[in-house]
């Protein structure tokens, strides 16, 4: 079923993200944790893949599996990394004969060491352009990104969400955004691109926090704001991983809450590939 096609159905939609295991005793682990999120029921999954496109034939083979094995809606992420029209034709007509309706479309980050994004050769350098291109050859279900606290790369807010319609004029169907951790911002943000002719849903993508190192980790990599009572609270406890981990779920299942009851279309989790946070967090909503 194309993503777009659910919304019609559920005024909310939760969904999981995954990335293909790494080796034998990661995709173990993998298969364990994707048991226990099947059981939730979740709307769709997504597989994402590494910085300068590595990990991209396995992130085929896992939707793939997701979608014709498993029996999950799922979404296949795809980056103009490493990707010229040719390529993208012939990877947009093979997820097609593997069933696949949906995709997240994205830049993508360049290659560890690389200082700027460098498109390929008659590849692409912007999102909206690879939106644009399967769009107008294709008829997936297409998902953007969005940065409640702006792309680090973006001088502004304001020029940031001027990208962002473009991605939305572009084909977008619906748009998930990068983790956050301060909900007005959130909000902020989707009034702004409301103002601006988005209309779009905007689905708020959160972490549940489990470690010190991974989330200063994933904070400096998005410019993501971490709210100064949470990080005063990481700081304290982080040397006992016990409590970092209740209080980062805690403060994930109080994030959660707050989004939902004040009208956010639903919620994207990042897992990294573990459930137990992910599990504690959405069971802990009651939906």
């Amino acid at each position: 079923m194309k993503i777009r096609d659910l919304f019609g159905h559920s005024d909310k939609t939760f969904s999981f993200e995954f990335f293909p295991p790494r080796d034998e005793v990661s995709a173990v682990d993998f298969g364990i944790n994707v048991g226990q999120l099947i059981k939730l029921n979740p709307s769709f999954v997504s597989v994402t893949y590494g910085a300068g496109g590595s990990g991209q034939e396995k992130t085929f083979t896992l939707v793939d599996f997701l979608q014709n094995k498993i029996g999950l809606t799922t979404m296949a992420h795809y980056t103009c990394v490493g990707s010229n029209r040719e390529k993208i034709f012939n990877d947009m007509q093979y997820l097609q004969k593997l069933g696949i309706e949906n995709l997240m479309l994205l830049r993508g980050d360049p290659p560890a060491g690389s200082v700027s994004f460098q498109a390929p050769k008659d590849g692409f350098s912007h999102a909206s352009d690879l939106i644009r291109f399967v769009r107008d050859n294709y008829d997936y279900s297409i998902g953007g990104a969005a940065y409640p606290e702006k792309h680090p790369e973006a001088p502004t807010l304001e020029e940031d969400i001027g990208h962002l319609k473009e991605k939305y004029q572009s084909g977008s169907d619906f748009l998930i955004t990068q983790l956050f951790f301060n909900n007005e911002a959130y909000f902020s943000f989707v009034k702004l691109a409301r103002e601006r002719g988005i209309n779009c849903r905007i689905i708020p993508g959160i972490i549940p926090i489990t470690s010190y190192a991974q989330i200063n980790r994933f904070a400096n990599m998005t410019a993501a704001h971490i709210p100064h009572e949470l990080h005063e609270k990481l700081e304290e406890y982080k040397d006992n991983p016990d409590k970092i981990y209740q209080a980062g779920i805690d403060f994930s299942i109080g994030q959660c809450r707050d989004l939902l009851e004040k009208g956010a279309p639903g919620i994207h989790f990042y897992t990294l590939n573990k459930s137990r946070a992910a599990v504690e967090v959405f069971e802990s909503l009651n939906l």
